[in-house]
């Protein structure tokens, strides 16, 4: 059975403006900076994570940089809205692993979540919903858990997403990995 990315896109960003207002009422005044969803290469989970300026300063001067633009690597991984993102994450399970999907359809399912992933960050940053709601700007990216993408796709990503300061600062540090 085909799987609806149309009711999963809506769920979604749904779900990510709840664990962004969640996330922010309980941790305001440390400054909270990004938000990203992320996922896995079995695309069985959507989770979200955000950082704050509060966390960041307590990271040694040389992490600086990879403790700002690395999700794995912030303060609030896997926070916010847990049971909605619980409720997804087991919505892609079921549909991954009771489906037994060949590779070929696993790989175009894997696709279709990552780009959903990006619409729905891409769709609420067009809103302003992230900056309104922060009352500033906000650093957003979409990630894939324990992947090495190539830079430029992350390069394209990091500029789609994010209209503002954080991208050249990114574009900047990630144009340093080569060096």
């Amino acid at each position: 059975m085909p799987f609806d990315f149309s009711h999963f896109r809506q769920q979604l960003t749904q779900v990510t403006q709840d664990a962004f207002r969640e996330l922010l009422a309980a941790h305001h005044a440390e400054g909270l900076y990004s938000f990203a969803l992320y996922s896995d290469e079995g695309a069985l989970t959507v989770c979200p994570a955000a950082n704050s300026l509060a966390y960041l300063a307590a990271q040694p001067s040389e992490d600086q940089l990879y403790a700002k633009f690395e999700p794995a690597e912030w303060a609030y991984e896997m926070r916010g809205a847990e049971a909605q993102f619980k409720e997804l994450s087991r919505q892609l399970r079921l549909h991954v692993l009771e489906e037994d999907l060949p590779e070929e359809v696993f790989e175009q399912f894997r696709q279709q979540l990552y780009a959903t992933c990006v619409a729905v960050l891409d769709e609420l940053r067009e809103q302003h919903f992230f900056d309104q709601a922060a009352g500033h700007d906000v650093f957003l990216l979409f990630s894939v858990s324990d992947s090495d993408p190539p830079a430029a796709e992350l390069a394209q990503l990091v500029s789609q997403l994010n209209h503002n300061p954080y991208r050249a600062e990114y574009l900047a540090w990630l144009a340093s990995w080569e060096t």
